[in-house]
């Protein structure tokens, strides 16, 4: 079943946990969820208004603008 789930973060947000840091994901790209794997690196480039399709394989489609 497809989804559809706005995400406009472009990097992760940081949370302390007992003095440690975990970095969780906010761009929805990550394959460890919750927790970020670097993934956000592939929103490079995308440009504001823009509306962008990430396929499994981490291609990026743009699908139309806002």
């Amino acid at each position: 079943m497809a989804r559809y789930v706005k995400k406009d973060a472009t990097g992760p947000m940081e949370i302390k946990v007992g003095g440690e840091s975990k970095w969780i994901c906010m761009c929805g790209l990550s394959s460890n969820q919750p927790y970020c794997d670097g993934s956000h690196k592939k929103t490079a480039g995308e440009e504001p208004g823009k509306i962008y399709f990430y396929k499994k394989d981490g291609t990026r489609t743009e699908v139309s603008s806002l």
